[in-house]
């Protein structure tokens, strides 16, 4: 079967191999980007060379005039060829130049997905084992994403327990056998800490579970890219300098 893809960027993958699914984040890089716009639309004109430009736009989600800009540029770099057909329509065929450049780009974007799993598989076996050194054994995950997906299997791995998943727009249910909570303090057992999991909304995330729990009970896989402020920290000390453990 065929996988669409989000061509807004080929970077900042949040697609994993554990699902099977092709999905790709937005991102501010601007040849990343143009690259995801190029490999979606010489995967598209692979499939059917006879799609309409708006037809293109609707598929890869981008206005009309840059489906127009961009099939210029592909057939100035000879990856596209047009052709006229009856109705006063064109049909888009992709040259040998095209069809190797397709290969390339696509063979990035999946060295890039694969890149993503192996970042966040080393982190969450990072980030476990420092917990357990800790003494925080059972977790909560905060944020229904890729990322989470991979932390249920370094959980397994590393002996740490996963006793529910924070989804805000989920009230009930269950991810990977893990039951679904709709916030902190639906979580029905007892916990040690939270574990940041969200990839959208990573530090509002982040700054909810430190007041619900403390900032130091708050785990943050390092590929998030959050630096923990010190200052930000210490407010979370009573005054005699112990941390507020709350439950």
């Amino acid at each position: 079967m065929n996988k669409r893809l989000d061509v807004h960027s080929v970077n900042g993958v949040s697609g994993s191999p554990i699902n099977g699914a092709i999905k790709v984040s937005d991102t501010a890089n601007t040849k990343d980007s143009e690259n995801g716009i190029i490999l979606g639309l010489l995967t598209s004109l692979a499939e059917d060379g006879g799609l309409s430009q708006r037809r293109l736009a609707a598929e890869l989600g981008i206005a009309l005039g840059l489906v127009n800009a961009y099939l210029k540029r592909c057939v100035s770099k000879g990856l596209v060829k047009v052709q006229n057909v009856p109705a006063r329509r064109y049909a888009y065929y992709l040259t040998p130049k095209g069809f190797a450049e397709k290969s390339r780009l696509t063979v990035t974007y999946l060295s890039q997905s694969f890149s993503f799993f192996r970042q966040a598989k080393s982190d969450c076996v990072a980030m476990f084992e420092a917990a357990k050194s800790r003494g925080l054994r059972t977790v909560v995950l905060m944020g229904r994403s890729d990322l989470a997906e991979i932390a249920v299997l370094c959980a397994i791995e590393s002996g740490v327990e996963i006793v529910a998943l924070i989804d805000a727009e989920t009230k009930s249910g269950r991810f990977l056998g893990i039951p679904l909570v709709a916030s902190i303090g639906a979580v029905e057992r007892n916990f040690d800490a939270v574990v940041i999991t969200d990839l959208v909304g990573a530090h509002e995330s982040r700054n909810l579970a430190a007041l619900a729990v403390g900032r130091d009970r708050v785990l943050l896989p390092r590929l998030l890219g959050i630096v923990e402020d010190r200052e930000d920290s210490n407010d979370q000390k009573d005054p005699g300098g112990q941390k507020d453990l709350a439950s």
